[in-house]
């Protein structure tokens, strides 16, 4: 049997991977330096409730007045909640000069998607109902596509 000798393996590569964590650094370089590549999640759900709210919010104006939508990430629980369902959603009317606000709760809602269609139909789904709460009217009279 022939032994190899040292000198003939394969020289050993130093990396920086000591303990099997994987490539460090970032996978993807940015376009432009100083901004992240790649949109964290947060901002992914921000830009989607913004593609959602936008026509709504164009169609609806005149007989909304001012309305702020905002996202956060749960929604702040008393220690006595007894429902067993956790809102997705939070809607308050506007008195005097303050305006109606409404906050839909990110982790909630992306919690109960399965897939990102099913995500963009449940923020779509949540926006138009508390529209037409705001509006006293059914959610396929705000919009036609409430029905699929």
């Amino acid at each position: 049997m022939d032994e190899v000798s040292t000198d003939e393996q394969a020289p050993r590569r130093r990396t920086r991977d000591r303990r099997g964590r994987g490539m460090r650094g970032p996978g993807v370089v940015p376009v432009q330096p100083g901004t992240p590549a790649l949109r964290t999640a947060r901002q992914r759900f921000d830009q989607l409730v913004l593609d959602v709210v936008t026509p709504l919010d164009e169609k609806w104006q005149r007989h909304l007045g001012i309305v702020e939508y905002a996202v956060e990430d749960a929604p702040m629980l008393p220690d006595d909640w007894g429902d067993e369902t956790v809102p997705l959603s939070s809607l308050v009317r506007g008195k005097g000069t303050e305006p109606t606000r409404l906050v839909l709760f990110r982790r909630p809602i992306e919690h109960r998607a399965g897939s990102r269609e099913d995500l963009e139909a449940m923020v779509h789904t949540v926006v138009v109902e508390q529209i037409a709460e705001l509006l006293n009217l059914t959610p396929g009279q705000v919009d036609e596509r409430y029905e699929d």
